[in-house]
């Protein structure tokens, strides 16, 4: 064998990329990133949808961020590599050995030649993957007002949206100038979406967002802090100046640990994917940009380099949330104003929406301190968020709000830690809020063979444990009053195939919303994936979940029973040929309380997508479905509009159908036209509240427009 000289080493990695790329004789050297497909990395992600809740902007947002400022897998440190959620541990492992031992990646076309890295692997992160060298070398790129202006990742975006059937929030009569009168919205039933990005990866971002939900005003009254838009949101951040590694000032996330002080982003929880999502990663502050009007931080902050080895973050943050704001009844009381919680709908289109619209002013200071040695392979931080509110937080004197936080502050104080040796990470993070209160979560993720991967998880979220940006694994939506252990696994027995699983028992120590004792349950799901070809997914699914819920009944105190929800989905996305794509949707489920009957629920969709020429694509779905009650609703994936998403909650009986086209009218414009239907049977109203139609249909229009500069 020759010695490894740089010389040497440059001509071999040349020899076995040119072999690489023999199959691929007409193909250039430098791989061409192909466009996102962001709905079916979604379905490949997550194992099922049963809430509506889910913040999909969020998960799109932060794929976009990717897919426009692609991670450079040549320069990427162990810690963003895992913020992809896309690798496993051992393959991250050896993609950093392989860059130690050869040299930088010439071609994406080289991760052929890593080891533990399969075409599947390749093609999921091929969008939001370059082998080109990135920051280091911005000074050399000119003043940094050239760069924004020359930057060819510039993008506007202009979103309409609305329903064409009148709904009854817009036809009741007016208030008067005392408010008074029928509950109706004030604005129009358009809803509106301009969001401006330029960004280079490593070097700056710059973004503009400004959204109009249906049913809202465009005011400008600087005096209620209105000012066009409901919504409006702004960044600039800078990275790589030296030992300024990150500098953002405006609307920003923030993520360390695994998330349970800190967490934003690409959060997935318990999905299809069994191991690399079940860790999360310290990516530290990002840029915001997203619609979401609850989910981010608006101020200042920055990380330095103390060393090397030692980052250094700190933030700080004031801005107004939506609550509903009361005044004490009794001069006694402990707080003269007081809220009950927090409003994170983001809507404010009726008179009393806009009543509570932004009545509670949060600050929100804290900060970092992060090692990692010089091997990448240990990682530990401390964590600090202090949090207080203008006026007090007091829920409802229920008895499940008996340990819920009160007051106008909160701090909270936490540690985290990640160990890789060979094919083992352990990782976990400890916090504990001013309540007194404890929150952990400790995991561990393994590579028992090649072809073997399993994870563990458990984690104690005490009912008195306060986290307020917090989102680590658990089977609530926030992180208290819950205990559970979470074991996965994913097996690859021969080429194409592969099995994931997991099972998670959970239990609540104390009382819930609708959950009158302490209680718990259990969840588990196993998929079989079966990839025929490169770009094609077969997969069956299966998944159970038991949780109590008050029992149905007109009884003052009902207990809790056991309820159980069962689900079968069956999914095929090929591509026949370069212009046809196919996708095949079998879901169904059934439902039961305690011993009840079961109730059950399918959907059958069918999607076609066709390019005509280099300048039009056409994508269509039929989908029939039949759902005995609410409890068996479908929640069904659908594509959109560039960076837009679609999952609607599918219950009765009837049709959806949907028509998308693209429309490339030059190098720089691009326009998406989408029309969806939903035709009801046996109904004569669809909707309910504000928002009913008159009829058995429900028809939705969305209209974008991209211009690159």
């Amino acid at each position: 064998m020759l010695p490894h000289t740089k010389t040497g080493g440059a001509k071999r990695r040349v020899a076995a990329v040119l072999a690489l790329l023999l199959p691929l004789a007409a193909q250039a050297q430098e791989y061409v990133r192909p466009a996102a497909d962001l709905d079916r990395l979604t379905q490949e992600l997550f194992a099922e949808i049963q809430s509506d809740q889910v913040p999909y902007e969020d998960l799109y947002e932060t794929l976009l961020q990717y897919y426009q400022t692609p991670l450079s897998l040549n320069s990427a440190s162990r810690e963003e590599l895992r913020g992809l959620l896309l690798l496993s541990e051992n393959q991250i492992s050896k993609l950093l050995e392989y860059r130690q031992q050869r040299g930088p990646l010439l071609s994406l076309y080289e991760l052929q030649a890593v080891p533990s890295f399969d075409l599947r692997s390749i093609y999921r992160i091929a969008p939001f993957v370059t082998a080109q060298a990135a920051g280091g070398a911005n000074a050399l790129r000119g003043p940094l007002w050239q760069r924004v202006f020359k930057e060819d990742n510039n993008a506007l975006f202009m979103r309409y949206e609305r329903v064409l059937q009148t709904r009854k929030g817009y036809t009741t009569a007016p208030t008067d100038s005392l408010g008074q009168g029928p509950t109706r919205y004030l604005g129009s039933p358009d809803k509106l979406m301009l969001r401006y990005r330029v960004s280079h990866a490593k070097d700056f971002s710059l973004g503009i967002t400004a959204e109009k939900d249906a049913g809202e005003q465009l005011l400008w009254n600087p005096t209620a802090r209105t000012y066009g838009p409901d919504f409006l949101s702004a960044h600039f951040v800078l990275q790589e100046r030296g030992k300024l590694r990150t500098l953002a000032v405006g609307d920003y996330q923030l993520q360390f640990g695994q998330g349970l002080l800190l967490s934003s982003g690409l959060q997935v929880g318990k999905g299809a994917e069994t191991i690399t999502t079940l860790r999360r990663s310290s990516v530290g502050v990002r840029p915001y940009s997203s619609i979401l009007e609850s989910t981010f931080f608006r101020g200042a902050a920055a990380t330095v380099s103390l060393s090397p080895t030692v980052r250094a973050t700190g933030f700080v943050s004031r801005k107004r949330v939506d609550a509903n704001v009361q005044q004490a009844a009794d001069s006694l009381a402990e707080f003269d104003e007081f809220s009950s919680g927090f409003l994170l709908t983001g809507f404010h289109r009726t008179a009393s929406e806009l009543a509570n619209r932004q009545t509670l002013r949060e600050t929100v200071a804290g900060g970092n301190l992060g090692y990692t040695s010089r091997s990448g392979h240990l990682s530990a931080g401390l964590t600090a968020v202090d949090t207080h509110f203008d006026k007090a937080i007091q829920r409802r004197p229920e008895l499940y709000n008996q340990y819920e936080f009160r007051g106008t502050h909160n701090l909270a104080l936490g540690a985290h830690y990640s160990y890789v040796r060979g094919n083992v990470l352990l990782f976990g993070e400890t916090a504990r809020s001013s309540s007194g209160g404890w929150g952990t979560v400790n995991g561990v993720l393994a590579s028992l063979a090649p072809a073997i991967d399993v994870s563990a998880l458990v984690r104690h979220y005490s009912r008195d444990f306060h986290t307020l940006y917090g989102n680590a694994l658990s089977e609530n939506t926030r992180n208290i009053n819950e205990s559970g252990l979470y074991l996965g696994l994913k097996l690859r027995p021969v080429a194409r195939w592969e099995v994931s699983a997991y099972y998670d028992q959970f239990r609540f120590p104390w009382l819930k919303y609708g959950v009158g004792a302490p209680s718990a349950g259990h969840d588990w799901l196993v998929r079989v994936a079966y990839s025929p070809t490169k770009t094609s997914l077969l997969y069956a699914q299966i998944r159970s979940r038991q949780k109590d819920y008050d029992a149905s009944t007109d009884q003052p105190a009902p207990l809790p029973v056991p309820t159980t929800r069962q689900s079968l989905l069956l999914y095929y996305d090929a591509n026949p040929t370069l212009i046809l794509g196919l996708r095949t949707r079998v879901q169904a489920s059934r439902y039961r309380e305690d011993n009840g009957p079961w109730q059950r629920g399918y959907v059958l969709a069918q999607d076609a997508s066709v390019a005509v020429g280099r300048r039009l694509r056409l994508t269509a779905r039929y989908a029939i479905f039949d759902t005995d009650s609410y409890d068996t609703r479908q929640y069904v994936f659908e594509q959109d509009v560039l960076y837009a998403f679609s999952v609607p909650a599918l219950s009765g009986q009837g049709t959806r159908i949907y028509g998308i086209a693209e429309i490339n009218c030059s190098r720089h414009l691009t326009f998406w036209l989408r029309l969806a239907e939903t035709h009801y049977r046996y109904q004569n109203t669809v909707g309910s509240g504000l928002e009913e139609i008159q009829g058995p249909r429900r028809t939705e229009f969305k209209a974008q427009a991209r211009y690159r500069f």
